[in-house]
C-alpha cells in the first residue's frame, strides 16, 4: 500500500475485494462476530484438517493395523511424505525434512547431536531474548556433558529487551563457542534475524548453527539449504495450522547425512531394515534418522490438510499479504492510538519483521482482557506486552480496521479498568 492511507471502513473493505487469499478465509473455522488474532500462539483450525483427521481415524476404524501402510497416507511414511511437502516452506530438499517430536524434543536431538564439546570449543550461544524452552533445553544438554551453563551458555545481548543487533550476535562468536542457536524471529517482538548473514559469519568461524522456526514457518520464506544452515527445528501449530499439540519438524542439512543422532530410536530407523528387529540401529539415510519414536498419528493427521492450504496459496503471496496486513495496521495504530500509551516494540520497517505487532503497555493485562470480552482474541506477554497477529490466509483488512477501532474505544472509555491488571494462568 501506497501513498495516503485513508483509515475509514470502506478503505479497508476496498483492500479486501482486491485481496487474491480472500477466498482461503472460507476455509477457517472462525466463530460468529470473533476477531482472530493470535494464530502466532494457536492458529484456527481449518476444514481442510479437520477432514484430513477424521480421514485417518476412518482408517485406523477401518484397517487397524493396516492402516500403517495402507490408505491414502499410510502412516508408516507418513513422517517424511509430511516432510516433503513442508520442505518448500523453509527452502530445503524433501529429504531434509521430518516431521516428528516436538519443539522442544527435537531441538535436545539436534543439540545432542551437534554438540560435541572439545577442550577448544565446549561453549553454546544463543540470545538474551530467547523462548525460555530453548534455554531450558541448551542448560540440560550442556549439563549432560559435564558443563555449568552458568559459565558455558553465552547469550548475544539485547539493545533495549525487545530487538537484537546482529553485530552483537557476531561479535560473540568467539573461538570457543561450538554450537549456535538462534530464532529465526524473535517471539515477543516478531524482530527477522538475517539467517543467511548469522550462518556465513558461524561458519567462518567453524561453527555450527542452528535455528528455532517456531515463528516464521509459515509465515516468511526461507531458504535454509542456499543459506547453509546446519539445523533447524519448529512447532507446527501457530501459522501452520496443525492444532494444538501438533507434531512438529526439524531440518538437518544434507552434508550431515550419516551422522548418528545423539538420541536414537527405532522410527530412526531405514524403512526396509525397521522391523528386522536388531539390535544394531541401521539408521535413514536422511532427516528421517532424526526420529526417535513411533509417530503420533492423530497429532499429525491436521498437517495433512493445513499443508495443502499453504500449498495451493504458495508462501510468497502469504508473505506478500502477511506485510500488507501489518503495515496497515501499523498505520491505523499511529492515526488513533497514539495519545493512549501504547508503545510499539516490533521493527518499524516491515521487511525486517515478522507476522506480528507487539505493543507494550503499562495495563496490557486488563487491556487484553477487554479486548476479549469485545470478542477480539489478541495474545498478552508478561509482562506489559500485547501481541496482535493479522495471518493472511483468515484475517481480513476488516478485522484489523475494526480491531484498532475497539481498542480505541476501550482507552477512550477506559473500559479496561473493570479488570484485574494481571495474566490468566495461560496467557
Amino acid at each position: 500500500m501506497s501513498g495516503h492511507v485513508q483509515y475509514t471502513l470502506d478503505y479497508a473493505l476496498e483492500l479486501d475485494k482486491q485481496d487474491e487469499l480472500a477466498p482461503y478465509r472460507n476455509e477457517f473455522y472462525i466463530q460468529s462476530g470473533q476477531i482472530y488474532l493470535d494464530g502466532n500462539s494457536l492458529g484456527l483450525l481449518s476444514k481442510r484438517a479437520e477432514k484430513s483427521l477424521l480421514e485417518v481415524l476412518d482408517t485406523w476404524k477401518q484397517n487397524g493395523i493396516d492402516g500403517w501402510t495402507e490408505g491414502d497416507d499410510p502412516w508408516f511414511y507418513l513422517p517424511e511424505a509430511l516432510g516433503g511437502k513442508m520442505a518448500p516452506l523453509v527452502g530445503a530438499k524433501a529429504e531434509e525434512v521430518i516431521v516428528t517430536g516436538s519443539t522442544t524434543s527435537n531441538l535436545h536431538q539436534l543439540v545432542a547431536t551437534f554438540y560435541q564439546p572439545t577442550k577448544e570449543r565446549n561453549k553454546i550461544l544463543a540470545d538474551d531474548l530467547a523462548f525460555p524452552t530453548d534455554i531450558y533445553a541448551l542448560q540440560s544438554q550442556l549439563k549432560l556433558k559435564g558443563y555449568d551453563p552458568d559459565a558455558y551458555l553465552v547469550k548475544a545481548p539485547s539493545v533495549d529487551g525487545h530487538l537484537l543487533n546482529e553485530e552483537d550476535i557476531i561479535a560473540v562468536m568467539n573461538e570457543d563457542v561450538a554450537v549456535i542457536v538462534l530464532p529465526s524471529i524473535l517471539y515477543r517482538s516478531g524482530q527477522i534475524l538475517d539467517m543467511e548473514r548469522l550462518t556465513k559469519e558461524a561458519h567462518k568461524r567453524g561453527i555450527l548453527i542452528g535455528f528455532d522456526l517456531c515463528h516464521s514457518i509459515g509465515s516468511i520464506p526461507h531458504q535454509l539449504s542456499d543459506w547453509g544452515v546446519d539445523f533447524a527445528f519448529w512447532c507446527t501449530y501457530k501459522h501452520l495450522n496443525g492444532g494444538p499439540g501438533a507434531v512438529g519438524g526439524l531440518y538437518v542439512n544434507a552434508k550431515h547425512f550419516g551422522r548418528i543422532p545423539g538420541l536414537t530410536g527405532w522410527f530412526g530407523s531405514r524403512k526396509d531394515k525397521q522391523f528386522d528387529m536388531e539390535h544394531q540401529l541401521t539408521p535413514a539415510e536422511h532427516a528421517g534418522a532424526f526420529q526417535m519414536g513411533t509417530p503420533h498419528l492423530l497429532s499429525m493427521a491436521p498437517l495433512i490438510g493445513s499443508l495443502e492450504l499453504f500449498n495451493e496459496a504458495g508462501i510468497k503471496k502469504v508473505r506478500k499479504k502477511s506485510i500488507a496486513l501489518n503495515e496497515y495496521m501499523q498505520q491505523l495504530i499511529e492515526h488513533e492510538l497514539g495519545s493512549y500509551g501504547f508503545e510499539l516494540k516490533s521493527p518499524l520497517n516491515s521487511e525486517n519483521r515478522g507476522g506480528h505487532l507487539f505493543l507494550v503497555h503499562p495495563e496490557a493485562a486488563r487491556i487484553c482482557k477487554a479486548l476479549k470480552e469485545e470478542q477480539i482474541i489478541p495474545d498478552f506477554r508478561s509482562p506489559n506486552g500485547i501481541r496482535l497477529a493479522p495471518v493472511a490466509l483468515y484475517n481480513s483488512y476488516q478485522d484489523v480496521w475494526l480491531t484498532i477501532q475497539k481498542l480505541k474505544e476501550i482507552m477512550k472509555e477506559e473500559k479496561y479498568k473493570k479488570f484485574e491488571n494481571k495474566r490468566g494462568v495461560v496467557a
